[in-house]
């Protein structure tokens, strides 16, 4: 019996290791799974670990790649094999093997060790597949139709049909892969054989075309069919084709984009099952003819004639198309997601409103076209007007929502041609079929009601949906609490957020749909807590650089579009907004380790920086937009001041990261006499009180710890709340600031009261007042500002790093902190976020003087937990005093929290 236990001890003993092992799950290169398409050189490795014990750590990894799986899975003819790399990093890891080649697949698989240097198996294959890397790689040309660009500004509003284009393919052979490299600009769809390529609308993204334009690869494998093949292109005009409409009676955007007439760049390439390849690319001998769509614009909407539709398959009136000068920017593949119809909406009330008129109420405020489905007789027109709100008499009220306040009441000139109103307006005109649907392709529109007018007969709730649109974000967080409000309040910011990502991140999606730096930095953290913004937020500092000044200035906006408030030359932006650039990729390093932003754009920022401080004056900054949208007078020197001291703050983190010492070295001393600057002229000693004293003026301060008397400091903020009884008072960047100072400085309690106040100034405030999404002030408009602007959605903040507490330690979330604040009316709180390192989970309860509080911590990771208690309170876990656990590293007990240090696992605090 001694024998056969011990042997069947030495047959267990790998399983008994294995238990305590590591497994690499969720393979990712270039942050996304199985992406084909990529077209960066050295791509980025990822993964997460799976573990059922506590406590597990990766070692060391070790990585293969390889053509075919056949020889990834023997480790034979591999194309890089990174042996055993020492390292508890399982994110980032940059491709170090041989030079990838265009359109190629590669397979790549991991495998991991622990902490006992015991290794996982290798992981499940997955594969990243190249995109066009060289510039010789492109066979096909930019083609357009036979019509020329308007030379009058006024022709341009007249109608004017967007080009179709198709090609015929052959094909007789056994297809073993296809791909389509493709771009159209402004916009494009994509058929084959009468069916659409792909789910992806409103393609490509929003860049500076001069520098960049984007294409999609798409897998066409499956859809070719042996013999004749029909390829057709619809064509809009998108961004690069606007009209030269002058927002707000200034902006033309043609006066500062590259700009021209429809246009497609189209690559197909097929691989044979026998080895052979076939290319077939966009050139003179593809053909053209106009489309049903006689106008289209981004801001007024699309005008779609169905008597003029045309079969890809007919064989008259087809022309050839011609070759034509493209946009000058270098093409390049997406990194962030594709826009998608990512949410039906079902209408909740068709109301007539005077004779032929019918307002449908789609009961929420969103992003995106409306789809209609009807029969009349052929000519019959359809007018569909939108808007954000109505009159009192049901009217439809687009005034929240015309573009660049173009409002006939305003008497804003837009320029010869323009309309005198610029609200957001779709037309279709029926054919005579028996059905007929329809939605509009190449614009979007923010709204909730819809005016319909021609309609045969009566609209039914049936005969029209909402189609949501938006850049199809992965979702990263969820959030819950005892408290309705906030949950509908958390809700509606959803909508919001998802309302603004149409590759770029906008102010709004009806007025401007522009991306405004100043939003980006007042919201970033809250957009990266609820999705997954890596991708997106790489394309959007990639839009600042693209458009960064000669001398160094950063836009406003990126892509720019020609407004330029108060900046410091040039088209530089203000500082609060230039910001952006280099706050974006803190943000990325923080919460996704990605460190190879801060390398790329270096010498930009550097650029940058020594713009900045050729325009300072006395060292500082004296004017700005400021704290916008704030209710109390601005602080705008002191804010200017800020910003530049957060801007040299940024450039001494990065140089040191990046080992630039005397950098370092140089913003270091910077940093310091800013701050002593800011000090002498801002400071009120013996007060804690800077510049004006207001809300913003104090959290500013404590945001950036200027203050030399901090605790004077916080109570003078104190007062201020106090002064308002307990609302607020701030602006879009001090709202953001003031989760974090509350929080920080034992005020949780106070920040609780603020965030939940009902009535006006505040978030609930609008919820009560029938919002479903944020209003674009404090105060509701109804004539001026938009009502669905996020810029004050910085309140997820207080969700997630504040009530949840999770937060990140070390970059990427190597280190994890939770530590929730539990003060307040709410009994229990729950979320998940969803990080590079793996999914982080919090939920706390209070229930009748018993506090609990559980969290998952991913493997591989490290926690500090701070668990809420009292003095007197005990503290177990799974059931067992805390204090008799060996396990756990017990630091402190002070400030109403009980830190606890541990590794990965789920665990259950109880304290009572």
């Amino acid at each position: 019996m001694k024998r056969l236990a011990a042997i069947l001890l030495i047959t267990l003993i790998p399983f008994l290791l294995r238990a305590g092992s590591i497994e690499p799950v969720q393979l990712r290169c270039e942050y996304r799974i199985n992406p084909i398409g990529i077209d960066v050189e050295r791509p980025m490795f990822g993964w997460q670990l799976a573990s059922a014990t506590r406590n597990q750590v990766q070692a060391a990894f070790e990585l293969r790649v390889a053509e075919g799986l056949q020889d990834l899975n023997s480790g034979t003819n591999l194309v890089w094999q990174s042996g055993k790399i020492k390292s508890e990093k399982f994110f980032a890891a940059a491709y170090e093997g041989k030079p990838l080649e265009s359109m190629k697949r590669y397979y790549w698989t991991v495998r991991v060790y622990d902490a006992s240097g015991v290794a996982s198996s290798w992981s499940s294959p997955a594969f990243f597949e190249m995109g066009l890397l060289k510039t010789t790689d492109w066979k096909a040309k930019w083609i357009g139709d036979e019509r020329l660009q308007f030379t009058k500004d006024q022709d341009f509003y007249q109608e004017d049909p967007m080009p179709l284009f198709r090609k015929k393919i052959v094909s007789s052979k056994k297809i073993n892969r296809a791909r389509l490299y493709i771009s159209g600009l402004g916009y494009y769809e994509a058929y084959l054989n009468k069916k659409k390529i792909g789910d992806h609308v409103l393609d490509p993204g929003f860049t500076a075309y001069s520098k960049e334009v984007q294409y999609t690869t798409y897998d066409i494998t499956e859809s070719l069919r042996k013999g004749e093949n029909i390829l057709g292109i619809m064509v809009g005009n998108g961004w690069f084709n606007p009209l030269p409409m002058r927002l707000f009676g200034r902006f033309n955007l043609r006066d500062v984009m590259q700009t021209g007439r429809p246009v497609v760049l189209a690559q197909l390439q097929i691989w044979y099952a026998d080895g052979t390849e076939q290319l077939i690319a966009t050139d003179e001998s593809w053909e053209t003819i106009p489309g049903p769509i006689v106008r289209n614009n981004i801001y007024l909407g699309e005008e779609y004639d169905a008597r003029l539709e045309k079969d890809f398959n007919d064989q008259t009136g087809w022309q050839k198309a011609r070759i034509v000068q493209g946009p000058g920017g270098a093409l390049v593949t997406a990194s962030q997601p594709p826009i998608r119809v990512t949410k039906l909406v079902k209408p909740v009330s068709i109301k007539e409103q005077g004779k032929d008129t019918f307002i449908v109420d789609m009961g929420q405020n969103f992003a995106g076209v409306v789809s209609i489905k009807l029969s009349g007789p052929a000519g019959k027109k359809i007018g569909l007007r939108y808007g954000e709100d109505i009159f009192k008499d049901g009217r439809l009220n687009y005034f929240t929502s015309v573009a660049g306040q173009i409002k006939e009441q305003w008497k804003v000139n837009a320029g010869p041609g323009a309309p005198k109103t610029a609200w957001q307006r779709d037309e279709y005109i029926l054919k005579g079929a028996q059905e007929e649907n329809w939605s509009p392709r190449f614009t979007f529109h923010g709204f909730r009601y819809v005016e319909i007018t021609g309609w045969p007969g009566e609209p039914s709730l049936e005969s029209i949906q909402g189609l949501r649109m938006n850049s199809d974000l992965a979702q990263a967080g969820s959030f819950e609490c005892s408290d309705p409000s906030i949950n509908k309040l958390h809700d509606a910011i959803q909508w919001t957020f998802l309302s603004n990502m149409f590759s770029v991140q906008s102010d709004c999606p009806a007025r401007e749909k522009m991306g405004y730096g100043g939003d980006l930095v007042a919201t970033g953290e809250s957009y990266i807590y609820n999705y997954n913004m890596h991708g997106f937020y790489k394309k959007t500092i990639n839009d600042f650089a693209n458009d960064q000044q000669s001398d160094g200035g950063i836009t406003e906006i990126a892509p720019f579009t020609g407004i330029a408030d108060r900046g410091y030359g040039g088209f530089s932006g203000p500082l609060g907004w230039q910001l952006a650039f280099p706050f974006l990729q803190d943000q990325l390093y923080q919460y996704y380790g990605d460190i190879s932003l801060l390398k790329n754009y270096y010498p930009a920022f550097k650029k940058q920086m020594a713009f900045l401080e050729s325009k300072s004056q006395q060292g500082l900054f004296f004017w700005d937009i400021s704290d916008h949208e704030a209710l109390d007078t601005k602080p705008e020197a002191f804010t200017a001041a800020c910003f530049y001291y957060h801007h040299v703050l940024l450039a001494r983190k990065f140089a040191g990261l990046l080992g630039e010492h005397e950098d370092s070295l140089k913003y270091d001393r910077m940093s310091n006499r800013i701050k002593q600057a800011i000090i002498e002229r801002y400071y009120v000693w013996g007060t804690g009180r800077f510049d004006n004293g207001t809300q913003s003026a104090q959290l500013f301060a404590l945001y950036y710890k200027l203050s030399p008397e901090p605790a004077k400091t916080i109570e003078a903020l104190v007062k201020e709340f106090e002064r308002k009884d307990n609302h607020l008072s701030t602006g879009i960047f001090s709202t953001k600031m003031m989760f974090e100072v509350m929080s920080e400085n034992g005020l949780s309690d106070l920040l609780s009261k603020v965030s939940m106040q009902k009535t006006f100034p505040g978030w609930l405030n609008m919820i009560e007042s029938g919002a479903t999404t944020l209003w674009e002030s404090w105060q509701y408009s109804d004539n001026t500002y938009s009502q669905n602007h996020p810029m004050f959605g910085s309140i997820e903040e207080w969700f997630y790093k504040v009530l949840l507490g999770i937060q990140p330690a070390a970059p990427g979330f190597s280190e994890i902190i939770i530590k929730p604040h539990t003060e307040g009316v709410l009994q229990w709180a729950k979320g998940t976020y969803q990080s590079v390192s793996g999914e982080i989970r919090c939920s706390w309860k209070k229930v009748e003087g018993r506090f609990s509080l559980d969290v998952t911590i991913p493997a591989g990771t490290r926690a500090r937990v701070f668990v809420p208690c009292k003095e007197g309170q005990k503290v177990r876990e799974g059931g067992k005093l805390l204090l008799e656990q060996p396990a756990f590293v017990i630091r402190s007990t002070k400030n109403g929290y009980c830190e606890v240090q541990l590794g990965s696992g789920i665990y259950q605090f109880v304290v009572n």
